[in-house]
């Protein structure tokens, strides 16, 4: 089993779950807003009226095969939408209830 965890401009969302959905991807936990700034290029996500842009986060527990779909599809959203920022990052799983 593997963690993922995507941070996501808020524009994402819906499509990410809608995605997480089409992928048979059911458990996920989100935060709304998340605040940030991406480390390379990325543009300050902070609500204010200088950065007004927000993050969200979305995490998710998947089986190891569902893992590569996954990030195909963000690698091509972010693509897509890249002043728009979105990461993703998988940690295995040692052991969960």
């Amino acid at each position: 089993m593997k963690a993922v965890m995507i941070i996501l401009d808020q524009a994402h969302y819906d499509d990410i779950t809608n995605q997480l959905s089409k992928l048979n991807i059911r458990g996920f936990t989100s935060w709304k807003p998340v605040y940030g700034r991406g480390s390379n290029t990325g543009y300050p996500h902070y609500g204010t009226h200088a950065w007004p842009s927000l993050n969200n986060a979305i995490l998710t527990v998947v089986e190891d095969h569902q893992v590569k779909p996954l990030l195909n599809y963000l690698k091509k959203l972010d693509k897509e939408y890249e002043n728009l920022g979105l990461r993703s990052f998988v940690w295995n799983i040692e052991d969960m209830i």
